[in-house]
């Protein structure tokens, strides 16, 4: 058995160690709610009446109690292309339950909001309470004390981060996720680029934009680029909480339907009453944390999970921080180049190797963790193999020794670079993530003026008004958790480029988010502390120098130090209102730090537990 990289760890030791008053805790509370917690044999005759009223052929076999009865919770919607494959999966589930002598019921629903369709609008406030939303939604739905196992129906940016979270609460259960998979390939995401550039530099017009993005996003199933969504599927396979490999099989074939079905049946096999009992809690452990943030590093995945995986381990009582993911990220080769870090998409990369590759060259070199617990028969091993069919049976080859493609995927002995590509930076302006792996070497250092904004519609005016054309650090504040929801600012994306194309050094400063797919653009995003509660980005004044090294790992304003410490803060805008941003409030003002996660929720949380 190859032996475990000395960095990874220290890292996961560092995690353990921090980790021990809050894990132990929350260990404890996940054997006692398996012990005394709700469940149907303690419910009352009413409350049970209740629960199977409707249950039709099912009745017999929940009202007996002898059998699992699986809860699906689901993001269905037919809005969003990600999740419309989900319509028909729980009347397929409980045929499938019902095979193995199980039974399943919906336990709920959850939102499931597209930033795609909000960004760069009102409705992008709301997107990071979302997932503290679909959490709550979540716990809602498992609240019922009916099951004895659940399997969550969900993708996309950050309804798997919620499922999981609330999920977690109720450890003692054995819980798995199923995915749908990613829509088969569209227009060329070089050309998409291409045309969005165009549009910012008024080169082509909206109807040729629309043709072009419509020519992207087609069909069913997740968008193809490697962004938030996609990050997801990925991270849910090296915490080992996918049938194996199962992320990036299209919707609709006859593999898709098979990999649901297996999951349906593998749910039933790990539950408290057969001698494979695997409880969510035990599951999620610190070393499936630090396997995800390694997967995240090694295949360039968002930035958006600098804060989503923070805030999934904070749920199983684990504690992990930027300074983790930064040494992490030292150690970790970049092994996959998947649009916006390459030309390829998922299906290309799927189609090279995918994750069964990268899966297997990460264990090969100790880079991962082999000896986690997962929801797979023959443990993390099963992740280093790809499903098809033989026939009507589903098996597992082994994933190729070589890459199939060396554009989209390479062994971690010839990476595309020795490093993962999202460190830390800090300095007199804060903390911030700074992801590296699209970005040109030559560009990962950037000293320049700063001008500074409030809002990204600021920003885009004074680019049109060509306000912008020189070299420029871009800052946009107020847009922490607090301040506004930390909305992605992924419009800034197509301007900022078209800067650096013309030969300007360009970088982003923000205590907002980046798109998930985040690009060319050297971009110190999540800083933190936010300005809305005296974060020092608050300080900066048009003009300021300012110099961002993610060589150094610095985000620096060159003041002096005199001046820098009289300086008082900006005044903030006023909160906006409307779109439904009034009734978040309350999630706004008792939010912390992106790097614990941007939650009010696990903050109260973490107040009683």
């Amino acid at each position: 058995m190859t032996t475990l990289h000395p960095a990874v760890h220290a890292v996961t030791q560092r995690i353990v160690e921090r980790s021990k008053p809050t894990r132990a805790r929350y260990l404890d509370l996940i054997e006692r709610q398996r012990d005394a917690g709700v469940d149907r044999s303690r419910l009352g005759c009413a409350n049970l009446a209740h629960g199977f009223a409707a249950a039709g052929e099912d009745k017999a076999a929940i009202r007996g109690g002898a059998a699992m009865n699986i809860g699906i919770v689901t993001a269905y919607n037919d809005m969003l292309s990600a999740h419309q494959p989900y319509y028909r999966y729980p009347e397929q589930m409980k045929l499938w339950a019902r095979e193995v002598g199980a039974t399943a019921q919906v336990a709920g629903g959850v939102p499931a909001m597209c930033d795609g369709v909000t960004q760069g609008y009102a409705g992008m406030e709301l997107s990071l309470f979302s997932r503290d939303t679909i959490a709550l939604s979540t716990a809602i739905g498992l609240s019922h004390g009916m099951f004895e196992g659940a399997a969550m129906l969900g993708i996309c940016d950050k309804i798997v981060p919620g499922l999981l979270i609330g999920a977690l609460r109720f450890g003692h259960i054995p819980m798995l996720l199923i995915p749908a998979g990613p829509m088969p390939s569209g227009l060329a995401n070089k050309e998409k680029q291409r045309i969005r550039q165009l549009y910012a530099e008024g080169k082509c017009s909206r109807d040729e934009l629309l043709e072009s993005e419509s020519a992207s996003y087609h069909g069913a199933g997740t968008c193809t680029f490697y962004g938030t969504a996609n990050s997801n599927q990925m991270m849910m396979e090296m915490m080992g909480l996918h049938v194996p490999q199962s992320a990036f099989v299209n919707p609709g074939t006859k593999l898709r339907q098979a990999l649901t079905r297996a999951a349906v049946h593998r749910v039933a096999e790990i539950g408290w009453d057969g001698d494979d009992y695997r409880p969510l809690g035990r599951v999620v452990d610190e070393k499936a944390v630090v396997n995800a943030a390694i997967g995240l590093l090694a295949t360039g995945g968002s930035t958006n999970h600098a804060i989503h995986l923070p805030a999934i381990a904070r749920a199983a009582g684990i504690v992990i921080d930027w300074e983790d993911i930064d040494r992490l990220s030292s150690t970790v080769p970049l092994l996959a180049r998947v649009y916006p870090n390459g030309s390829g998409d998922v299906n290309h990369f799927q189609a090279a190797g995918g994750l069964a590759f990268i899966t297997r060259t990460l264990l090969e070199h100790g880079l991962l963790h082999g000896d986690i617990l997962t929801i797979a028969k023959g443990g993390f091993a099963d992740y280093t193999a790809d499903p098809r069919l033989d026939g009507e049976d589903l098996v597992w080859e082994p994933a190729p020794a070589e890459p199939l493609d060396a554009n989209m995927v390479r062994p971690a002995s010839d990476p595309f670079q020795a490093d993962g590509g999202m460190r830390l930076v800090k300095g007199n302006l804060g903390r911030a993530i700074i992801k590296t792996s699209a970005v040109d070497p030559a560009r990962w250092t950037i000293e320049a003026p700063a001008r500074v904004f409030s809002d990204q519609s600021q920003v885009l005016d004074a680019f049109k008004a060509g306000e912008l054309d020189r070299d420029v650090i871009v800052v946009v504040r107020f847009q922490g958790p607090r301040a506004n929801g930390m909305p992605e600012l992924h419009k800034l994306t197509p301007p900022l480029g078209v800067l650096q194309d013309k030969g300007f050094k360009v970088a982003l400063v923000t205590d907002g988010r980046m798109s998930g797919a985040s690009g060319k653009v050297p971009a110190a995003i999540h800083v933190s502390p936010e300005v809305l509660g005296g974060g020092p980005l608050g300080k900066l004044r048009d003009g300021d120098m300012v110099r961002l090294s993610a060589e150094e790992g610095s985000l620096e304003a060159l003041v002096d130090f005199d001046e820098w410490e009289a300086r008082q803060i900006a005044d903030a805008p006023p909160p906006a209102i409307g779109t439904g941003r009034e009734l978040f409030a309350f999630m706004r003002s008792g939010a912390d730090d992106a790097e614990k996660g941007g939650s009010a929720m696990l903050a109260a949380m973490d107040a009683i537990v």
